[in-house]
């Protein structure tokens, strides 16, 4: 997942402002209690995540994925003061933890966690979108930036994370269903004239898209 040599990642943490004290807690509760916690943003993924919604000052963001909510806290440090940040996941057995999370921080009443099924959920928001953020099943990255882009203000960004999936988008030999479906959609987004579009090797790689 990491492209980058320890040394690096640990230099560019150090010249990188540092995590909240909530993220902090977040991110250390995450690695101890719960499964699967390399999905969390985590400290430089987050603070990008961060530093884009304060350039956008977003009044409407979606994010697809909650996971344990770090990258939520992150995208609504940028939030507009009448802003809202909708966030979707599946997974009813964090949810207590989640809202706890949301709960104590100062965007509690600017965050709307929701548990369902994205692809219907979705279709049923009323908005119009200057930020959102797919994290979450990749067999649905296409079918959830089709719900999303005609929607989406001009200037608005998209962002799509884990998108080189751990290098395995460029092994021919990988040729399982996800691998292939995210080939797709980095090709799909950087075709579609409706966008520009730029990937970016962060992490597990990101790819950012605006609307024109």
């Amino acid at each position: 997942m990491n492209f980058l040599s320890a040394d690096i990642e640990q230099y560019v943490g150090l010249h990188s402002s540092p995590e909240p004290e909530l993220l902090k807690r977040i991110n250390r509760e995450t690695y101890l209690e719960v499964l699967q916690p390399r999905m969390l943003s985590g400290h430089i993924q987050g603070r990008l995540l961060s530093l884009i919604s304060k350039m956008l000052r977003p009044k409407n963001v979606l994010e697809i994925g909650t996971y344990t909510g770090y990258s939520a806290l992150c995208l609504a440090e940028g939030l507009h003061e009448d802003g809202k940040l909708i966030t979707i996941d599946v997974n009813e057995e964090l949810m207590e933890r989640v809202q706890g999370y949301f709960n104590a921080s100062e965007y509690k009443n600017q965050i709307d966690y929701r548990i369902g099924d994205a692809m219907e959920l979705i279709p049923t928001l009323a908005c119009t979108w200057d930020l959102v953020f797919i994290d979450a099943d990749k067999k649905n990255y296409l079918n959830y930036y089709d719900l999303v882009i005609e929607n989406m203000n001009s200037g608005g960004i998209i962002l799509a994370d884990n998108i080189l999936w751990s290098g395995k988008v460029l092994d021919p030999e990988a040729k399982d269903r996800e691998t292939e479906l995210l080939r797709k959609y980095n090709q799909v987004i950087h075709e579609d004239p409706r966008v520009e579009n730029i990937l970016l090797p962060i992490r597990d790689g990101i790819m950012v898209a605006r609307k024109l």
